[in-house]
């Protein structure tokens, strides 16, 4: 029995986790993990939530909240979200929990005493108007390698560039966009440049890496490797064990991936045996993989490996199967830039299974890919309904009308050793693709099995044999059902839910995630009764949100939500802007606004509006919008009226046809037509000049002030 342990990168607890995570690194992780506890492996697989990253307390300044509630509001859900997916990690918390900031603190002094760490002046960007030094993600500008406009003050998330601040062209602090200066500060520093050599070394022999990630930390290493600082000017974070440093934190890059150590501790304490994490951590044999997405692989692949040689008594990573990226209408998924369909929409509003094929089918393992709506409705509906979905229900439901029971088989011809021989090729080959984490690979030749089997059904054509020969027939439904079992076992680390409910409607009792991988070579049992089965898969309608095959295609582009506006204020440096903060359900989003002369602020609070969510995020005189509130506009701004739900709908409500789409700039929805129709209802127009009625969930969109018929949403 080998010992496997899976490191997940840990996603920041800013918003909620998106489509391209887990096509870069939540979904693959689950598939390896079911996959070598079903081959008898013991595996340990962690990860959890970063509750200090930058990113965390950026947000939660734009929200008027403190960090840590914000941070906790989206562990917990993206918590639950990984849970309804089906994601089996062993533990997943948080960077809060003790026993991560015990052993951070303990890896600290470690590395500190072993003279890894030191100290030295460093050169941080401050801003005068905030009164602040700048952490890297307080700071924007132009990346210098690829001239993204909003590169990060650690890393472009376009070309994904490690940097320093002074880096950036056009610097700018993202709180209040002013020029920030440098100045003098004392901090800790990795002294990373002693281990460059041992580094070249390690990764010697690592040719079994994906291509990409071995070529890119090749040539980072022969780039040469400079000291890192790990400790930064905050008070929110983990404190440095070190008298005199009240006033700094370790900083995150260097805190986050000792968790995936921290929580093999705490794993093992909660199993009360708390020397257990040994096995995986001391253990020469126990092989450690890492999955995350390709902007994070010098993190893995250089970074946490020196950290680990730096301490001296713990396994280094084995294999770093990083994804490319998954985008999204050509654009990168990322929460920062609002290019997101949130996780959790996609598990409420879809079973799981379907998504997780769908992912598994385009998973980014090589190179880029994209998402799109309508393949994945596609692919749902012509493949996994229309293949495997198929063949399975034709098989069960045939055999329970016609012997109520797993009919005994009788004389095999060439076709049975035929099906028994492609059973187990196909689970050779699957377990192969597994091994070598080439998920797509895998499911596509179990894909392949189910075609098998649609076909060897048509071939022996069971409804002929059932009147001429029913010994054949059972012959062919016997062996039909055992390719059907063998897809359960095999489907399992891809598609666990709909694994479980075909093994029930087999006969099979149990969790099948217990079975081990070579079940799937088991023939069922004659005898086994069988109630009538339900189809394994239904066929999906985009979004699912309106049934009604009047909305119209167009409306797809747009994330339109309600909302419900919590608090507004004066624009600081503007004179009729508002700021209104919108309460969306699961999210909060500051909009600016040029209501000031139609509303005044205590008419606000309170007041259920529309948003478009997916509109691109600008700064209006200084201050960030991140979507727009939608209202009606008579010529030149004489009237202005809101528009709010005809009725009771919560905040994060969907209006009918509208999707968690990818971003759009101002002038691309200035070319959708909106406007106000009779009864001062509000109104989609199609390019066809149809119009459609706004509503969410049955309650109708409408100005909550009278405006003539035909006057401009905007």
């Amino acid at each position: 029995m080998a010992k496997i342990f899976i490191g997940v990168a840990w996603p920041y607890a800013n918003g909620p986790v998106h489509v391209g995570h887990v096509a870069g690194c939540y979904l693959p992780p689950d598939i390896f993990a079911r996959y070598h506890r079903m081959k008898g492996n013991e595996v340990l697989m962690v990860s959890g939530s970063d509750m200090h990253g930058t990113p965390v307390t950026v947000r939660a300044e734009e929200e008027g909240v403190e960090p840590a509630v914000l941070a906790e509001k989206y562990h917990t859900l993206n918590a639950k979200a990984f849970g309804d997916l089906g994601l089996t990690f062993d533990l997943y918390l948080n960077t809060e929990n003790e026993t991560h900031k015990e052993v951070v603190r303990g890896m600290f002094l470690r590395l500190h005493e072993r003279g890894y760490l030191y100290e030295k002046d460093m050169e941080l960007p401050y801003c005068p108007e905030c009164d602040r030094t700048l952490p890297d993600r307080y700071v924007e500008g132009e990346c210098p390698f690829c001239h993204y406009e909003n590169a990060r003050g650690d890393q472009c998330e376009e070309c994904g560039k490690l940097m320093d601040p002074d880096m950036l062209i056009s610097l700018r602090c993202v709180a209040c966009s002013s020029t920030p200066e440098f100045v003098t500060r004392r901090h800790f520093f990795f002294k990373l440049s002693a281990l460059e050599e041992p580094l070249k070394e390690w990764m010697a022999d690592k040719d079994y890496w994906r291509p990409h990630v071995l070529n890119f930390s090749r040539n980072f290493l022969e780039g040469g490797l400079k000291d890192r600082p790990v400790s930064r000017d905050t008070t929110y974070g983990i404190e440095i064990p070190i008298e005199g440093n009240e006033d700094k934190r370790i900083y995150v890059w260097f805190e986050a991936f000792m968790g995936y150590y921290s929580m093999a501790v705490e794993w093992a304490r909660r199993k009360g045996e708390p020397e257990a994490w040994k096995e995986f951590w001391q253990n020469p044999e126990c092989k450690h993989y890492y999955f995350l997405g390709k902007d994070n692989v010098p993190f893995h692949t250089i970074f946490w490996p020196a950290v680990l040689m730096a301490h001296g008594d713990l396994d280094l990573p084995y294999d770093v199967p990083a994804n490319a990226l998954l985008r999204f209408g050509g654009e990168q998924f990322s929460k920062s830039r609002g290019v997101s369909v949130a996780l959790n929409d996609i598990v409420a509003t879809y079973d799981p299974d379907a998504f997780r094929y769908y992912i598994s089918m385009i998973m980014p393992e090589n190179r880029d890919a994209d998402f799109s709506w309508n393949e994945f409705v596609a692919k749902n509906n012509n493949e996994l309904a229309a293949a495997y979905g198929n063949f399975v229900h034709r098989s069960l439901s045939f055999t329970q009308k016609n012997f109520g029971e797993i009919p005994g088989p009788g004389e095999s011809t060439g076709k049975e050793e035929e099906a028994l021989a492609e059973i187990e090729k196909a689970l050779e080959e699957v377990g192969n693709h597994l091994e070598k984490c080439e998920f797509k690979r895998g499911i596509k030749r179990a894909m392949e099995l189910a075609r098998f089997g649609n076909q060897y059904i048509d071939a022996k054509a069971p409804w002929k044999q059932l009147k001429v020969d029913r010994a054949a027939c059972a012959t062919t439904l016997y062996t039909s059902l055992h390719i059907a079992r063998a897809l359960a076992v095999m489907m399992q680390p891809y598609l666990p839910h709909s694994s479980q409910r075909l093994w029930e409607m087999l006969g099979e009792e149990g969790d099948i995630s217990k079975a081990r991988w070579e079940e799937a070579l088991r023939p069922p049992v004659p005898g086994t009764k069988l109630d009538i089965p339900m189809p394994l898969f239904k066929k999906l309608e985009l979004m699912e949100m309106e049934k009604s095959d009047e909305v119209p295609e167009e409306l797809s582009k747009l994330d339109l939500r309600i909302g419900e506006i919590v608090e507004a204020s004066d624009h600081p440096n503007a004179d009729k802007l508002v700021i209104l903060k919108v309460d969306l359900g699961d999210e909060q989003r500051q909009l600016v606004a040029g209501l000031k002369q139609h509303y005044s602020l205590d008419q606000f609070t309170g007041k259920r509006i529309v948003v478009l969510c997916n509109l691109q995020p600008a700064k209006l005189r200084g201050m960030m919008s991140e979507g727009m509130l939608l209202a009606a506009v008579t010529a030149g701004e004489a009237e202005v009226s809101l528009l709010k739900p005809d009725g009771d709908a919560a905040p994060g409500t969907k209006i009918c046809g509208t999707t968690r789409a990818g971003q759009i700039s101002f002038p691309e929805f200035k070319r959708f037509k909106l406007e106000v129709g009779e009864g001062n209802t509000a109104n989609f127009v199609t390019g066809d000049g149809d119009r459609f009625r706004l509503s969410a969930d049955g309650v109708g969109m409408i100005t909550d002030k009278p405006m003539p018929p035909g006057t401009k949403i905007e």
